[in-house]
């Protein structure tokens, strides 16, 4: 969609990256690391220091103590994160819960780790769990359940209840998690977030998966990090060693002193609610219908009333008639499941949304 976004000069509100400068401090931050001479490798684990500066700030965040040395490891982003993680304790015949829609790296992982994904479709209108549909899909080779909150490409946030519901499934069986909490900031509407880091018990089992990009807005620096108990890191780090062995130096040097700024991941929730709002507010002139949006910078849009098209069609329609490209929500189910569903990413300058808002309505949108 990108692609097609360049090809007909439409707006890209499809790709999750913003369109607005990121903070000028951290690049001079980079900047100086480099001057300084912080251009080889750290250590494979990461920075220290930076290591140091995210357990300080889990324990700020989420009342949990982390060991820097054993239970953190950096990586060249969260995505890369959520693969070595998977391939660190996934054996041919194994068996991975995931909620689609979904995002759409999980599912390829799990398969050329020769495990099989098990699909579980999340209810709409509001994309929420069944946990008794859980319970009945767990089995014998059920390795591990995969948890995405905020969502992407939903915005579901899952709450204490989610989590109580989890934490019992589980309890007392070895099945591991893998949270993915790369939007961990971006909450809305006064909403509590709910890590797996303030749960004892799925903290125990736990893989988390978190973006630097995603913070501060550089989504091109892929870096990211991993956190997990002892035994799981140990095995996580058998696999990093050897598929990357060290992560952006310079980056790291500045990460670790920018880090302590609490105020730059603290205002990031009513920073984007601000984003989301005002696109919704442009968007409630058009037909489409909102599906609300609790996290993230993404919303979902229903175009049903609008035509019958499958969601790739529409998309493709809307990025060529109205010069807006968007992503259809399809393209997170292993089976395409069509629900006449957009994705619009709203992480972008206010100038940006009300041009592309003002297209869809000029074409009939």
């Amino acid at each position: 969609m990108s692609s097609l976004a360049q090809q007909y000069n439409a707006i890209n509100l499809g790709q999750g990256f913003p369109d607005f400068p990121m903070n000028h401090t951290l690049i001079e931050l980079v900047n100086k690391a480099m001057a300084d001479g912080h251009n080889q490798y750290v250590h494979m684990n990461g920075l220290l220091s930076l290591r140091e500066s995210i357990c300080e700030k889990i324990s700020f965040m989420y009342g949990k103590e982390t060991d820097p040395e054993t239970q953190i490891t950096i990586t060249p982003g969260a995505t890369y994160a959520i693969y070595t993680a998977l391939t660190s304790i996934l054996h041919p015949g194994d068996e991975v819960i995931v909620f689609e829609p979904a995002y759409d790296s999980y599912i390829p992982n799990i398969e050329i780790n020769g495990a099989k994904p098990v699909i579980i479709s999340c209810k709409l209108p509001r994309y929420e769990i069944d946990w008794n549909e859980v319970r009945e899909k767990i089995t014998p080779a059920t390795r591990m359940i995969m948890i995405n909150s905020p969502n992407n490409p939903t915005g579901k946030v899952l709450g204490e209840k989610d989590m109580q519901q989890l934490q019992e499934i589980v309890s007392g069986t070895n099945i591991l998690i893998l949270s993915d909490e790369v939007y961990e900031h971006i909450i809305f509407d006064s909403k509590r977030p709910e890590s797996v880091l303030k749960y004892p018990e799925l903290f125990k089992r736990s893989f988390l998966c978190f973006s630097f990009g995603k913070i501060y807005n550089c989504t091109g620096w892929k870096i990211g990090y991993c956190v997990a108990p002892d035994f799981l890191m140990k095995e996580f780090r058998k696999v990093h060693q050897f598929n990357c062995f060290s992560t952006n130096s310079p980056v790291q040097f500045a990460l670790a002193t920018f880090l302590k700024e609490k105020s730059e991941y603290l205002q990031l929730g009513k920073f984007f609610q601000h984003k989301r709002d005002f696109f919704n507010r442009l968007m409630s002139k058009t037909k489409f219908k909102l599906i609300p949006s609790q996290g993230s910078y993404f919303q979902l849009y229903d175009y049903s009333v609008i035509g019958n098209e499958n969601e790739t069609d529409f998309a493709l329609r809307l990025t060529k008639e109205a010069g807006v490209a968007t992503i259809p929500v399809s393209s997170f189910y292993k089976e395409s499941t069509d629900n006449k569903v957009l994705r619009f990413c709203f992480a972008k300058q206010e100038a940006t949304l009300s041009e592309a808002v003002e297209r869809l309505l000029n074409n009939g949108f």
